[in-house]
C-alpha cells in the first residue's frame, strides 16, 4: 500500500469563511426569497385584477348592447302607434379646434383656455350643460363640436389617449397607470374610463382632467373648400350633432 502523500494545499473544509461573508450570504439569501415571494403574491393579484377587469368589461358590453336594443324596441313601438319616438338630450360633446389665433377676441381666447383648446386640431371630451352650451355657442366660430357615438369614443382614448401624470403628458400604455391616477373613483382600466367618458358618470369631471387634450391629425381629405363657414352652410364649423363621428375617423 502506498503512503499517504501530504500537500501543503488547504482543503476547502480547512478554510474558515469569515463570519462577516456568512452573514452577507444569509442575508442575500433572505432578500431572494423575499423577493420571490413578492414576485408570486404580485402575479396573484395582477390575475386577479385581469379577472375582475375582464368581468367588467363583460358588464359595460352587455350594457352597451342592451341600451341600443331598448332605442330599437322603443322606435317600433312609436311607429307601431303612428307616433314618433324622440331619444334623450345628448350629454356627452367632443369639440376639436380647428381655427388657429388670428383675430380672437380676449374672451373668446379665455374660453378656449377654459376647454383646454390650446392647439389647432386638440379636441376634448365635455359634459353638455347649461354653462359648457353658453361656452360652445361662444366660439361657435372656431371649433367644430357634436355628439360622439362608443366608437368614436373608445378610438379616440385607444389610439391617442394621454394621462395627466404629475403635469406631464403620459400615454395610457398600462392599466397600472389609470389606476394609480382614478382608482380612489372606481376607475381601474381603460374600459372603466371608456365607461365613465360616453356614459357621463359621477366621476366625469375626474376622468376628463386625466385624459390630455387629444392631439389629432388634419383631416384625411382636408377640410371643405368654406372650412370657416357654419356647417349647415358648407363649411366646417359649428354643431354638426352625430356627424362628428366622420370627422373625429378622418382626424384620428
Amino acid at each position: 500500500m502506498a503512503p499517504t502523500v501530504k500537500t501543503s494545499v488547504p482543503s476547502k473544509d480547512d478554510i474558515l469563511v469569515p463570519e462577516t461573508l456568512l452573514k452577507k450570504r444569509k442575508s442575500q439569501e433572505k432578500e431572494r426569497e423575499q423577493r420571490a415571494a413578492d414576485l408570486a403574491k404580485k402575479r396573484k393579484a395582477n390575475k386577479e385584477k385581469r379577472s375582475v377587469i375582464f368581468k367588467r368589461a363583460e358588464a359595460y358590453t352587455k350594457e352597451y348592447r342592451d341600451a341600443e336594443q331598448e332605442k330599437i324596441r322603443l322606435r317600433r313601438a312609436a311607429k307601431q302607434d303612428n307616433s314618433f319616438y324622440v331619444p334623450a338630450e345628448p350629454k356627452l360633446v367632443f369639440v376639436t379646434r380647428i381655427k388657429g389665433i388670428n383675430k380672437i377676441s380676449p374672451k373668446k381666447r379665455k374660453t378656449l383656455q377654459l376647454l383646454r383648446l390650446l392647439q389647432i386640431n386638440n379636441g376634448v371630451f365635455v359634459r353638455l350643460t347649461k354653462a359648457t352650451l353658453e361656452m360652445l355657442k361662444l366660439v361657435d366660430d372656431l371649433v367644430a363640436y357634436g355628439y360622439p357615438n362608443l366608437k368614436s369614443v373608445r378610438e379616440l382614448i385607444y389610439k391617442r389617449g394621454y394621462g395627466k401624470v404629475n403635469k406631464q403628458r403620459i400615454a395610457l400604455t398600462d392599466n397600472a397607470i389609470i389606476e394609480e391616477n382614478l382608482g380612489q373613483f372606481g376607475i381601474v382600466c381603460i374600459e372603466d374610463l371608456i365607461h365613465e367618458i360616453y356614459n357621463v358618470g359621477p366621476n366625469f369631471k375626474q376622468a376628463s382632467n386625466f385624459l390630455w387634450p387629444f392631439k389629432l391629425s388634419s383631416p384625411t381629405g382636408g377640410f371643405r373648400p368654406r372650412k370657416f363657414k357654419h356647417f349647415i352652410e358648407g363649411g366646417d364649423l359649428g354643431n354638426r350633432e352625430d356627424h362628428i363621428n366622420a370627422l373625429i375617423r378622418r382626424m384620428n
